[in-house]
């Protein structure tokens, strides 16, 4: 059976891993989920990522998780644009996701940035998801 929903997957293995004080998660390999990853780890959100060759040619990601002081960097991530509702935003209309604090992950047409980026590019897009 395919997944309708394999970012938000990736973003539940996430918080499932950083609940149960796991080093580094497993995750099946897409170029959204690398890119998703890219931007996690410029942000400081997670230690880093690889990109593991499987026997029957297949990737895997390699998260490798952070946590601060025994308690995991994420205290929260979910997904906002869903496949059962797409939210687009302008780069005048972005949100501002915890005052600032957290970050929102946008789609562009310049590929995937921050909230903060893309208001400075002056270009909108699709908000994937926030995390604080």
């Amino acid at each position: 059976m395919a997944m309708s929903d394999p970012l938000g997957d990736m973003l539940a293995r996430i918080r499932n891993g950083q609940m149960a004080n796991k080093s580094v998660i497993l995750c099946p390999f897409s170029k959204l989920r690398e890119n998703v990853c890219k931007v996690l780890v410029d942000e400081g959100f997670i230690r880093a990522y690889k990109v593991e060759e499987r026997d029957n040619n297949k990737k895997d990601l390699l998260i490798e998780l952070k946590y601060a002081e025994g308690r995991g960097v994420i205290r929260k991530i979910a997904r906002v644009s869903k496949p059962g509702r797409r939210v687009y935003k302008g780069a005048k209309d972005m949100p501002r996701f915890y005052n600032g604090l957290g970050v929102l992950i946008v789609s562009t047409p310049q590929g995937l940035m921050t909230d903060h980026k893309a208001r400075a590019a002056n270009v909108g897009g699709e908000v994937l998801c926030q995390i604080f």
